[in-house]
């Protein structure tokens, strides 16, 4: 096992991974900028080294900076999060050359999975089901237009090295094609370096699920079920919750088995997450695979009694999963608190934290790194904290979070629980209707 595991990464998630390593007894080093010199994560860890100033391209995005706080600490792994360097196959690698364990996917698999047309096109000789589209990588524009005319319109124009939501557009119709091939590789370029496109048919009001795989170096991959993840604003994610309301047990096997089998297809080491797009028939297809812990793991941990990040990190030290497949025992939702407006188009507000109180109580879990005095820096994601609730059915769930979020108090900043709320109180979203689409027609009003 590990002696000391340096964390690259900072606010709720560093203090998350912090949390494990303290109760696995090995030893934690923080990272953190200029910044987030006052952040919970570096006051947790047994070490804490600054590695630059505010800019993620110049602290938790700085390479060598992070490797030789890793050598300085005498760190013997790295565990990434998620974001910034965590599906980042030069960092795997240079991890590696400098004999320090990178607690995630090789650099192949990281570039495998993060390519969208290679993994897809991985995925349908393994036999997973995909979204019909294109063969690979689109040469031009005129090659989109042969390929839509031939699955049919409406299309997705998708940026391979894609990620929130950057490089896509959906395109009606072909008069439409052009201006939105020159909007999607232009921001894909300009984003990920990369402007390689391919297509797929758009699936019109799908639900969004994925499924929480493990596999560890003796070819031994198994699934925790499900999370469905289908209430998105422009392709983010803002609540999560498992089981699916949507969900069958024939389609939960169903599921569960092809995640399996797309793991075993690439020989996947550690925690990941396959995404499929579930249509109203009940008809999946593979979306991508994560190759790294999600945001939303807590909802999978709730249900299943399951710590993941110990999991990756037993993986990483070469111990073997047990190999079962695991089916939620209870039901768990999750709603990401955001520093942002809802009532001004979910505008970020930074700034200074004045009063704070964190809800409790049987089925509460609240992950986060703040506290009342912190200041939310302007720089790095929005996200100041998750709350999850779990219970016996969804509707228990449901009423607690109701009832969590109502004593969630986060004062001298906007934050998203009073949208989370109100979505709460919609009879819609409560009966468990709803798609990917929902938060189109969802309106927020001022309480």
């Amino acid at each position: 096992m590990f002696k000391k595991i340096l964390i690259a990464n900072r606010g709720e998630i560093a203090l998350r991974v912090i949390r494990t390593c303290k109760e696995m007894g090995i030893n934690t080093v923080a990272v953190y900028s200029e910044a987030d010199k006052e952040s919970l994560h570096v006051r947790f860890a047994d070490e804490a080294v600054c590695i630059g100033p505010a800019q993620s391209a110049k602290s938790y995005l700085n390479i060598p900076s992070i490797i030789a706080a890793a050598e300085i600490t005498n760190s013997d792994a790295i565990h990434p999060g998620y974001g910034f360097l965590a599906e980042n196959s030069k960092f795997s690698a240079i991890c590696d050359g400098h004999k320090i364990k990178f607690i995630g996917a090789s650099p192949e698999m990281i570039d495998g999975m993060g390519d969208k047309a290679q993994a897809k096109a991985t995925m349908a000789k393994a036999g997973v089901p995909t979204i019909p589209g294109s063969d690979g990588l689109l040469k031009d524009v005129k090659d989109a237009k042969k390929v839509a005319k031939k699955i049919g319109y409406p299309v997705m124009l998708k940026a391979t090295a894609g990620g929130g939501g950057k490089g896509m557009r959906i395109v009606w119709e072909e008069d439409n094609m052009q201006k939105h091939w020159d909007s999607a590789t232009q921001e894909a370029g300009a984003s990920f370096g990369n402007d390689g496109m391919y297509l797929e048919k758009f699936l019109e009001d799908p639900r969004h699920i994925e499924i929480q795989i493990a596999g560890d170096s003796y070819g031994m991959v198994c699934h925790l079920s499900e999370r469905d993840c289908s209430i998105q604003r422009r392709h983010q994610k803002l609540v999560e919750e498992t089981p699916s309301p949507f969900m069958t047990e024939k389609l939960r096997i169903k599921m569960g088995k092809a995640a399996v089998k797309a793991g075993k297809a690439v020989s996947y080491e550690g925690v990941g997450t396959v995404e499929f797009l579930v249509d109203k028939n009940r008809d999946f297809y593979f979306m991508e695979m994560n190759t790294r812990i999600q945001v939303e793991h807590p909802v999978t941990e709730e249900v299943i009694n399951y710590d993941l990040i110990k999991e990756q990190i037993k993986i990483a030290a070469g111990i073997p999963i047990s190999g079962k497949d695991h089916f939620p025992t209870s039901c768990a939702v999750e709603c990401r608190i955001n520093a942002e407006d809802p009532l001004n188009d979910f505008r970020p507000s930074p700034g200074k934290i004045t009063n704070l109180h964190i809800p409790g109580g049987h089925g509460v879990r609240v992950d986060s790194h703040i506290y009342a005095g912190y200041t939310i820096p302007p720089y790095y994601d929005s996200l100041v904290a998750k709350l999850i609730t779990t219970a016996q059915t969804r509707e228990e769930a449901m009423k607690t979070m109701e009832r969590a979020l109502s004593e969630f108090v986060i004062e001298g900043i906007k934050t998203t629980i009073p949208f989370h709320l109100q979505l709460l109180r919609n009879p819609e979203f409560r009966k468990g209707n709803y798609t990917t689409k929902f938060m189109e027609s969802f309106t927020i009003t001022e309480e």
